[in-house]
């Protein structure tokens, strides 16, 4: 039999489609596992790293460099159910739902999740929140998945209004003492805490809130609203930067700004996302043009927002 015949009977043959199928659903279900959590950029680093060195090492013949990557394998096996315990175990548990596994991970198109309409709710509770100085923490989830928080709070998976919203971080409430996690249009969890920013000489004169904001967002693409239940004064954090000193109109500015609005069919460059702020001593980064009323002296050990 010729190359020819052999590769032919093994393109029709039965148990060649069913491998073929087998391995798309392994690759599908591995990245419906990574989908929605930060593991998923992970899996894109270490999958980038090793096709380089292998490649690398396949052109210019390394032949050390190729005996190391050959021995990295077996402990990869190893290692990889280790490294993704979290997902792997969310996965097992949610591949015991009816339906669960036949969603599409890559369903989630910011074109048709209705940012606007999330936005202008986001901003009308900061507002109202802000006046009647509750203090509150929203976290409005981007690229990078924030599930492993959301795991870690009280579930709700609610649509996003207003009204739930000022109820969440009513004072004395379940809810109100921790962050709020937005996912497209919908409160997925409350009471969710979340890292706090290791910038301490920066955000010494920072509540709680705060600096939990500054945090999220230094560990990922999320945008955080911050509302200081001391000064009423609402906050946005960003890669790391809080842009405070924000009324109404200019936190729903920011917002569409960071979320790309404005401009949807192309991404602004970073350095372009604060046009109308300018940083502070203290590393936060206020409005400019506007007469932002000057930081209070907080007490030592006062832990409250501010």
């Amino acid at each position: 039999m010729s190359n020819l015949d052999w590769l032919l009977s093994r393109l029709f043959d039965y148990r060649a489609l069913l491998d073929v199928l087998a391995v798309t659903f392994i690759i599908y279900w591995l990245l419906w596992v990574a989908q929605g959590t930060r593991a998923l950029h992970l899996i894109r680093g270490i999958v980038s790293l090793f096709a380089f060195l292998f490649l690398l090492g396949w052109v210019l013949e390394l032949s050390t460099l190729n005996w190391i990557l050959n021995r990295i394998w077996p402990a990869l096996i190893i290692a990889i159910p280790v490294i993704f315990q979290p997902e792997l175990r969310r996965a097992f548990e949610q591949l015991g739902h009816t339906g669960s596994w036949l969603k599409n991970p890559f369903s989630n198109n910011p074109e048709d999740t209705g940012l606007d309409i999330a936005v202008d709710e986001v901003v009308r509770a900061a507002a109202q929140l802000s006046r009647l100085r509750f203090g509150a923490l929203i976290v409005m989830e981007r690229e990078t998945g924030l599930q492993d928080y959301v795991t870690k709070g009280v579930e709700i998976d609610a649509n996003l209004t207003r009204q739930l919203l000022i109820n969440i971080f009513f004072p004395n409430s379940p809810l109100h003492d921790a962050a709020v996690i937005i996912q497209n249009r919908r409160i997925m969890a409350a009471s969710v805490v979340l890292p706090l920013t290791d910038n301490i000489s920066a955000t010494s004169n920072l509540g709680t809130r705060h600096r939990a904001a500054i945090g999220v967002t230094e560990e990922s693409d999320a945008i955080a609203i911050v509302v200081s239940e001391e000064t009423g004064q609402m906050s946005v954090a960003h890669s790391g930067r809080l842009i405070r000193h924000l009324d109404q109109d200019r936190l729903r500015r920011v917002l569409r700004t960071l979320l790309n609005l404005d401009q949807p069919k192309a991404r602004r460059p970073e350095s372009s996302i604060f046009p109308f702020t300018s940083r502070s001593s203290n590393g936060s980064v206020s409005p400019t043009g506007e007469n932002a009323p000057a930081d209070r002296s907080q007490p030592a050990g006062k832990t409250r927002d501010r």
